[in-house]
């Protein structure tokens, strides 16, 4: 079995605000997604285990978790099954990384130079390097040893390769970096996506075990490798998650500001149907297109959001909404609006007009920053919700072209 990326326990910041959502199962996930990974490894008899990097969280100092990963670990030493792990960025930050008793059949690789550990009944070679610091920029592959002969040899490397969206380049490196060593598989962590990157040798990234925020949707889990006569003969992408993300676009071109929730109704129920899985699913939904309701939808944002959670509830107690982001845009040719001309201007002018957006800046851009340091919000848990959304990014001109689509709404719904 070769999985990575588990970040046990990781810290979940920010989800309290957002009503309705199961915050314990969201904390607990990463755990339970592990334990459903050691009872997978005991169900199918695996020989090894291999974790390549980011098993823990960065600074996370909690021992508890250290304990459980040691008792977890102890249901493998029970019936001899070993596991070589390999320390990542998230890893070489944490203090448990340095102060846990390592269960015996734990294989911790070393930082200071590439490790080979040898399973003789197997002819097995595993090779290695631990991240010693968070931020590893050296090309570690050129230091692993030449494969070993007669062995079937596997190379455990926390990269992102030659780079890949959303993850910083550690460890940097090329697949022909990779082939020259000559091993017949490597087990890569780091990439939170699983790919088969390569079969030629087979080059693999697993993905991470359980998606943690809306960044990570979809099925997350570990491969299975089937080795015979010192050949690959299958991988599987194995399952090991119990809740997903998951985001929802409802397309509401043309459509009346009344008939969003009917539409966010369809789009929600067939993405519920869609999860064969069956599990506990958190949305995103993005309304999206052109309607002439933009400025009623923009400025009605916290009244969807409430339509949302209620629409998702009455499809199934295990559907939760995260955010509601409202994105819609007004027709090319929008219908006339009789405000008066001067009026009128004015709102045109405003939604483009450098000057004002710079006065919006001095005069908010201090309050976002006290708002956020009052709470704790870094800009990754900022609400994704209309103008705080624009505000918290510093895009004042995006604030001005969506608080005067809603005050045309405002004036025009009230004249």
């Amino acid at each position: 079995m070769h999985a990575a990326d588990i970040h046990l326990d990781s810290p979940l910041r920010g989800l309290s605000r957002y009503e309705g959502l199961p915050v314990e199962d969201i904390r607990g996930a990463t755990r339970a997604a592990f334990d459903n990974l050691v009872q997978r490894a005991l169900d199918e008899e695996v020989d090894f285990v291999v974790i390549a990097g980011d098993l823990f969280d960065g600074d996370w100092k909690d021992m508890g978790t250290g304990l459980y990963f040691a008792r977890a670990m102890g249901r493998l030493a029970q019936v001899d099954v070993p596991v070589f792990l390999l320390s990542g960025n998230h890893d070489a930050e944490s203090v448990l990384t340095r102060s846990i008793p390592w269960p015996d059949n734990v294989k911790l690789f070393g930082t200071r130079r590439p490790e080979t550990h040898v399973l003789p009944e197997f002819a097995v070679a595993v090779h290695g390097q631990s991240f010693a610091t968070p931020a590893v920029t050296d090309n570690l592959v050129l230091a692993y040893p030449d494969a070993v002969e007669h062995h079937f040899n596997i190379g455990v490397l926390h990269t992102a390769l030659a780079g890949r969206q959303g993850h910083a380049a550690y460890a940097p490196c090329s697949l022909e970096d990779l082939r020259s060593k000559h091993y017949d598989y490597w087990a890569l962590g780091h990439v939170h996506e699983h790919e088969v990157v390569s079969e030629d040798p087979f080059v693999v990234f697993p993905g991470n075990t359980q998606g943690r925020t809306i960044r990570e949707t979809g099925p997350k889990g570990a491969v299975m490798v089937t080795v015979e006569d010192a050949q690959v003969v299958t991988i599987e992408h194995v399952e090991l998650d119990v809740l997903r993300w998951a985001h929802v676009e409802v397309d509401c071109t043309g459509a009346a500001a009344d008939a969003v929730a009917s539409l966010m109704r369809a789009s929600l129920l067939s993405t519920w149907q869609a999860d064969a899985a069956g599990l506990p699913l958190v949305a995103r939904v993005s309304l999206t297109g052109e309607t002439a309701d933009a400025g009623a939808l923009h400025d009605g944002v916290s009244s969807i959001r409430d339509d949302a959670r209620a629409v998702a509830a009455s499809i199934s107690p295990d559907l939760f909404i995260e955010r509601v982001k409202v994105l819609v845009g007004p027709p090319a040719q929008p219908q006339q609006i009789r405000l008066g001309d001067d009026l009128s201007s004015l709102i045109g002018q405003a939604a483009t007009d450098p000057e004002l957006a710079a006065l919006l800046a001095e005069d908010l851009a201090p309050f976002m920053l006290a708002t956020q340091t009052a709470t704790g919000q870094s800009p990754d848990d900022a609400d994704d919700e209309g103008l705080r959304l624009f505000a918290g990014d510093g895009d004042w001109t995006a604030v001005l072209q969506t608080a005067t689509l809603a005050l045309r709404s405002r004036l025009t719904g009230e004249a």
